[in-house]
């Protein structure tokens, strides 16, 4: 009922910035929470930021200070942009949105993931 579509991850090397882009699509009635999560081989997937339709932030201690996330609440997109990344930035990013549906029940959808490496 609601697809997440992630793009803008990639190789990059360590100082550099990247970009990370979603686009929530389906029967959505509202967006409420959007944010990114990322996770590595054997660990467990944990926040990175979150941005509220109200506009309220939360960042993880690790990215603080170099990451910003930003939302387009009329066309339902979230952006992330990283500055300064670090090798320990590689991981798999997925888009993460709580969503209101047409039929006024509230759920939790994910993307697909995408993958950012960061050299050094």
């Amino acid at each position: 009922q609601v697809r997440l579509v992630e793009s803008g991850g990639g190789l990059v090397q360590a100082g550099g910035s990247l970009t990370l882009f979603c686009a929530a699509s389906g029967s959505i009635f509202r967006v409420n929470a959007m944010g990114w999560y990322r996770q590595t081989p054997g660990k467990q997937r944990v926040l990175v930021a979150l941005k509220t339709s109200g506009g309220n932030t939360n960042y993880a201690d690790a990215v603080k200070g170099r990451t910003t996330i930003s939302r387009d609440n009329a066309k339902n997109t979230v952006y992330l942009h990283m500055n300064s990344l670090k090798p320990e930035d590689t991981a798999v990013y997925y888009c993460n949105a709580d969503v209101t549906i047409t039929s006024r029940s509230t759920m939790l959808y994910w993307g697909q993931g995408t993958q950012v490496t960061v050299s050094s």
